[in-house]
């Protein structure tokens, strides 16, 4: 997919100008990892033999897709990252190793939440146990399972922000003009705003008693509203600076 996509000429924006022209071989290694965690959501391949087995494997689609859908992201990020810049050097090396790690940990939550997710949603019961979702797991543990997987997804993105700092710093080097410094300053704030968004989630998981679970929620429902705004400043911001 990545080489379609530089084949293609693919530009997530217009106003950038990409200096990786061709897969790496940090990207050839990711892209690996990054099949090995979609691998690990992937559900049960035994074909059911009842109608009951049949709706617990569609519930297993709809965990698997939102699992899917998040590990996508997170790939269009790094080759977004990639394209633009096309740094090779150490620093890149082992900040982009250390996303790969956090990403297979991330896969486990991430798998675990969006199943728990599809059966509250769809009915039915988990793994854990036979009587729904509430009794297989009490809310307390709801509560650390949103506190890991806030931490995962914390972690994803303290490492993307890491990313375009050291390629902000980088900028002299790799002749980024305005538009293209602007960019990159919205990729810091918006992996920032990501960190935050993760971290008072964990806030919220471990402090807001027993209403834990739904507290740390909302900041990902915030998100979206946050993220629109950063990007909304920063393209203004753009427009001045085109004249």
């Amino acid at each position: 997919m990545r080489e379609a996509l530089v084949r293609q000429g693919f530009r997530a924006e217009a106003d950038f100008r990409w200096r990786g022209h061709e897969v790496l071989r940090i990207e050839a290694f990711a892209d690996a990892v990054f099949a090995f965690a979609v691998t690990l959501l992937i559900i049960s391949l035994e074909v059911p033999k009842t109608f009951d087995e049949l709706l617990g494997a569609m519930r297993g689609f709809v965990a698997f897709a939102a699992g899917f859908a998040m590990l996508f992201w997170i790939w269009t990020y790094q080759f977004r990252y990639f394209r633009r810049y096309g740094l090779q050097d150490a620093v890149t090396l082992w900040l982009n190793a250390a996303l790969l790690f956090v990403v297979l940990f991330y896969t486990y939550p991430l798998k675990f939440l969006s199943t728990l997710l599809s059966t509250v949603w769809l009915g039915g019961t988990t793994e854990a146990g036979a009587g729904g979702a509430e009794s297989a797991m009490g809310l307390a543990q709801v509560a650390k399972l949103m506190a890991i997987y806030s931490g995962g997804f914390m972690a994803v993105f303290l490492v993307f922000t890491l990313l375009y700092v050291h390629a902000w710093r980088q900028r002299v080097v790799l002749e980024l003009d305005d538009a293209e410094a602007n960019a990159t300053r919205e990729q810091i704030q918006e992996s920032a705003i990501n960190v935050v968004v993760g971290g008072l989630s964990i806030l919220l998981a471990f402090t807001g008693g027993r209403s834990a679970v739904w507290l740390s929620v909302i900041p990902y429902w915030l998100m979206g509203l946050l993220q629109w705004a950063n990007g909304s400043y920063m393209r203004r911001q753009r427009k001045l600076i085109a004249g």
